[in-house]
């Protein structure tokens, strides 16, 4: 499933297509994915102009013209992918500099300037919503959901509130998007490792400088990992169809049993499953 770095990566990649503009022609191919779409979907999307797009942890926010915000989740396989930006736009035609449609495009949504952005879920975990903009915060989805580890409050403070007192081994902690929104397995086990805790401490027994390393590990590799367009591991495209390459700097994640990468280190890495996920981690290095 696509994190915080991916969906905020497929984020940048639709503002050229989408931000402040209007949507000429929305096409719904299915009742629904996940959950079904909200009526008349298609009549509510045609002629709104897209005033700003936002992303809130996994969540990408559309907020239209029309007072309602377009709310999407990727799913287990989902991608928004965008074709046409930049492409000259012959009037009263969308198929210009498109590719052939495939099997699961389920919502194609032709831009007023000629570009087209299509949500393709082969798994159809993913989710579209319409919400009055005024309360998408309340939104089910939005409403429980953490701070966001890249805004000003998350902190190692914060850290220390929510893991004083608790047994919960830290990775379990920080998976949990009531703590910490947008973060998942990848970069939870590789912000572990460069903050040197083991993802089976109990988070109570995890003191404060130790909490301040962790916090700026988790900055530190969403944002390398944004800038690296991602990881790529199974259907996670950006919104160009180009895949991210920040697996190509994984430390600890899917390295299982090979040479920590801290210089001078002898372990190596090792394979744990915490919650039915896999966790790796450097014995070694990580206490």
């Amino acid at each position: 499933m696509p994190e915080l770095p991916e969906v905020e990566t497929v984020r940048r990649g639709l503002e050229p297509a989408m931000a402040g503009a209007r949507i000429a022609r929305a096409e719904i191919r299915r009742d629904g994915l996940r959950w079904p779409f909200p009526p008349r979907l298609a009549e509510r999307l045609t002629g709104a102009r897209v005033e700003r797009l936002r992303r809130r942890s996994k969540y990408i926010l559309a907020d239209l013209d029309t007072g309602e915000t377009m709310l999407l989740h990727l799913g287990m396989s989902g991608r928004i992918v965008v074709s046409g930006v930049g492409a000259p736009r012959m009037p009263g035609h969308f198929h210009h500099a498109h590719p052939a449609p495939e099997r699961h495009d389920h919502v194609v949504l032709d831009m007023e300037t000629g570009a087209r952005v299509t949500f393709n879920d082969a798994r159809r975990f993913g989710v579209l919503d319409l919400v009055a903009t005024a309360a998408v915060e309340a939104h089910p989805l939005l409403a429980a959901l953490g701070p966001e580890p890249l805004g000003n409050e998350f902190s190692a403070a914060h850290l220390v509130a929510r893991f004083r007192g608790r047994r919960s081994p830290a990775k379990a902690l920080l998976m949990d998007q009531r703590i910490v929104a947008g973060l998942g397995n990848i970069y939870v086990c590789e912000a572990l490792f460069r903050a040197g805790i083991h993802p089976a401490r109990p988070a109570g027994r995890i003191g404060p400088a130790r909490l301040e390393r962790l916090a700026r590990a988790v900055r530190e590799v969403l944002q390398e990992a944004i800038e690296a367009g991602g990881s790529s591991l199974r259907d996670y495209r950006q919104a160009d169809g180009e895949l991210g390459y920040f697996q190509h700097a994984f430390r600890v994640y899917d390295c299982a049993g090979l040479p920590c990468a801290t210089p001078g280190c002898p372990g190596l890495v090792r394979r744990i499953v915490q919650s039915g996920r896999s966790t790796h981690y450097c014995p070694r290095c990580q206490r």
